[in-house]
């Protein structure tokens, strides 16, 4: 009989929640932590054990899994006080599937492998629906052997795993996904309403496009949101901000120029301005609507 590594899971948020739904499911125990507690009680009635602290999370795992707001966030849970770092033991595992800085990464990683445990770093993409039907785009970036060992829990929660490279390697595959997500996205909202400002079928343009060599993710789900005036969230405006300095921070630290990306974070500024934090990343769209003098849907 074959025992299961035991799951620790840090940070049940939108994306925590269905990521460790799913490790349950896949038959692993699973014990979790997140700062609110409230947050964790449909996990732990579907079978977890809750700790007090993200050190008591660590003590009752084999694999420890977090997935938190920003770099300073994985730094308090796994280096400060009662952090996971305290109650790690040698050949423990960690894997932050955060989005953070790869500089960050390789910090904690060092940290950590003074005590004898391995970390991986695993972002995703997919959102909160890919994070519920546990079909997520994971990239993953430390040992390859330790990867290796890893996968299959890395499987309960998603589809398409990928191994990067060393430490970092995960993070920067990510910064790369929300280039292509920010600039795409910004594509998609100008298009429509270059389309809208001259007076087309928006809905007929949308369509005619989609499945050509201008198709893409984004113009197929995010470009039918847009077409029914829906911005609500599957992805967060004030994370995707986020996820944009990160993008910055890493292209400063390596002199690249990033001239797109940089348009696409002051267009994101002006959501920001007007208090469109908590709406998705399609409101971008307000921001071109605006320049346009064109609303996209009257």
């Amino acid at each position: 009989m074959i025992t299961l590594k035991k799951i620790g899971f840090i940070g049940i948020g939108l994306m925590g929640k269905g990521m460790s739904l799913n490790l349950l499911k896949a038959g692993y125990p699973v014990t979790v932590w997140n700062r609110t507690e409230s947050k964790t009680k449909p996990v732990v009635d579907a079978g977890a054990k809750l700790a007090k602290t993200p050190k008591e999370v660590a003590e009752n795992s084999d694999i420890l899994i977090s997935i938190v707001t920003g770099s300073d966030d994985v730094k308090e849970v796994i280096l400060g006080e009662n952090g996971a770092i305290y109650g790690a033991k040698k050949g423990d595992v960690f894997i932050d599937m955060s989005t953070i800085s790869p500089i960050a990464t390789v910090e904690i990683a060092e940290e950590l492998a003074k005590k004898g445990v391995e970390m991986l770093d695993g972002p995703v993409s997919g959102g909160v629906i890919g994070a519920n039907n546990g079909t997520l785009s994971i990239m993953v970036g430390g040992k390859e052997k330790v990867f290796e060992e890893c996968k299959p829990i890395l499987e309960a929660m998603g589809k398409t795993i990928t191994y990067i490279g060393g430490n970092g390697d995960g993070q920067v595959c990510k910064a790369v996904n929300q280039i292509l997500v920010g600039t795409t996205m910004l594509g998609v909202a100008e298009a429509l309403v270059f389309a809208a400002k001259a007076g087309v079928d928006v809905e007929r343009v949308h369509q005619a496009v989609s499945g050509g060599a201008a198709g893409s993710w984004q113009l197929t789900n995010n470009g039918a949101r847009l077409l029914k005036d829906d911005m609500s969230p599957g992805f967060k405006i004030k994370d995707y901000l986020k996820d944009l300095r990160i993008i910055m921070e890493t292209g400063d630290a390596n002199k690249m120029p990033l001239p797109a990306t940089a348009l696409v974070l002051q267009m994101f500024r002006h959501c920001q301005a007007e208090d469109m934090l908590q709406d998705g990343t399609q409101a971008v769209v307000r921001a071109v609507e605006k320049l346009a003098g064109q609303k996209l849907v009257s």
